[in-house]
């Protein structure tokens, strides 16, 4: 028998119907030139051979003594696969919208726990003849990274490559020494408490320095907005993709020291500044961003092993001017760089989960009511393809990553780049934030502004 440590058991203890605590991804093909009209028939027919389960794909949680859980996993020896693989076809005409309201019920419901933990869904019937696949995990079981990585090894730069390969039947890779840095923001918060505690005395009082010399900004200091409310069990989701070469014409128009990770920033900034003001519920003082990023500097690009922290940015929502919003965007995320640059890697780490520990503030009932957020929004971005990946003859067309709102944060931004373009996925509460397909045209319109203030 497997125990479940403590970090893993806490996403099936926060878990309840208004917490699904899964991550999951959708994934958009274009069929090969030369298939027909049943491609998506012959891949399902192909993935239900596929009855070779690895041990993560076997595990669900056991019940000890007659009924305590959550703390052992136990393996199912018997994986019906006909339940974790499912076969869906969308309405005519076969538009995104349904696609996309289809995903959203999925994101919404829980796995069994009897079972395990994950599911995969082959979606048919888009009108222009693409198909898609949903697939999810429960987060003590993978997190989204560990997620995005395993499907990207079922694909292939080749597209004659015909072979049809599966996640839950690839041969573990050897694992390296695991490191807090590459976990979620969630796990890096929950797994380093200890470290917290152990350096509370040196990490705080660098972190008090910090505020007052270099302008680190810490947790709590958040203006409460429409999406740090608790939350109900029903998701919505929206995603679209956006070139890649339009984000780094901003970066180099904006001059030296400008990022593709800050115009990202500047993006969703605008376009959370819109969609507040349309709900006529912008507040006055700037939102802040937890944003996870590479804390390597130029002298150790090439070293190996992680060294990736959390850092609460500063979104300028108040600023009216794009090209303000952007410098200001700039400057806070290179001012909390400098901080971390200046200490230890354990110091680095330390301080990164102190920074985004509030998140777990969302697992305890009742929090979010009182007390302030310790940040507005998680926006992230997940390592993806660098090229054309096909699975099967079939291209990847569209690769969006979906998270988990909690409770004070029901609104969540992931992207991943998926070749020449960057592929953004929002997931949030469905009652929370409202008619969140808006904020994919205020992700465009922001993107336009941008460009227009830099001179591109």
């Amino acid at each position: 028998m497997e125990f479940i440590s403590p970090t893993d058991s806490l996403f099936l203890v926060g878990e309840s119907r208004e917490h699904p605590m899964h991550v999951a991804g959708l994934s958009l093909f274009v069929p090969p030139e030369d298939s027909g009209p049943d491609f998506a028939r012959h891949v399902y027919e192909q993935m239900v051979k596929q009855d070779d389960f690895q041990p993560t794909f076997r595990k669900h949680p056991a019940r000890l003594f007659g009924g305590i859980t959550n703390l052992a996993w136990t393996v199912d020896d018997d994986v019906d696969l006909d339940y974790h693989l499912r076969r869906s076809a969308l309405p005519r005409p076969g538009r995104v919208r349904d696609l996309l309201e289809l995903t959203s019920r999925l994101h919404g419901t829980l796995l069994d726990r009897h079972r395990p933990l994950w599911e995969t869904h082959l979606i048919e019937g888009l009108g222009d003849g693409r198909f898609a696949v949903y697939a999810k995990f429960q987060h003590s079981l993978i997190d989204g990274v560990s997620a995005q990585r395993l499907l990207m090894r079922t694909m292939t730069p080749d597209p004659d490559d015909r072979e049809i390969r599966v996640p839950w039947n690839l041969a573990p890779r050897k694992r390296k020494r695991t490191d807090v840095a590459t976990r979620s923001p969630v796990q890096s918060a929950l797994s380093t408490a200890g470290s917290i505690a152990g350096l509370a005395p040196t990490t705080l009082s660098l972190a008090k320095s910090a505020l007052i010399e270099q302008q680190l900004t810490l947790p709590f200091r958040a203006p409460k907005t429409m999406f740090n409310v608790n939350i109900g069990g029903a998701r919505r989701v929206a995603a679209q993709s956006w070139p890649i070469s339009r984000i780094r014409n901003v970066k180099t128009a904006a001059g030296a020291g400008t990022t593709v990770n800050d115009v990202v920033l500047a993006m969703c900034a605008g376009a959370l500044r819109a969609y507040l003001s349309e709900a006529d519920a912008l507040p006055d003082t700037p939102l802040i961003a937890m944003v996870p990023v590479s804390l390597r500097t130029e002298d150790d690009q090439d070293a190996g092993g992680n060294m990736v922290g959390t850092i609460l940015c500063n979104l300028a929502t108040h600023l009216d001017d794009p090209a303000k919003r952007l410098a200001a965007i700039s400057t806070s995320m290179h001012d909390n760089k400098n901080v971390f640059a200046d200490l230890g890697k354990t110091q680095a780490l330390a301080l990164s989960a102190f920074l985004s520990s509030g998140i777990a503030f969302g697992l305890i009932p009742g929090f979010v009511s009182t007390a302030p957020p310790p940040f507005n929004i998680v926006i992230s971005n997940v390592p993806g393809a660098r090229e054309p990946m096909y699975w099967g003859g079939a291209r990847l067309d569209g690769n969006y990553p979906f998270s988990i709102p909690l409770d004070g944060q029901a609104l969540n931004i992931t992207l991943t780049n998926n070749a020449d373009n960057l592929d953004f996925g929002l997931a949030g509460g469905r009652r929370e934030v409202p008619h969140m397909q808006r904020l994919l045209l205020h992700l465009e319109d922001a993107l336009t502004e941008l460009e227009a203030a830099v001179g591109h």
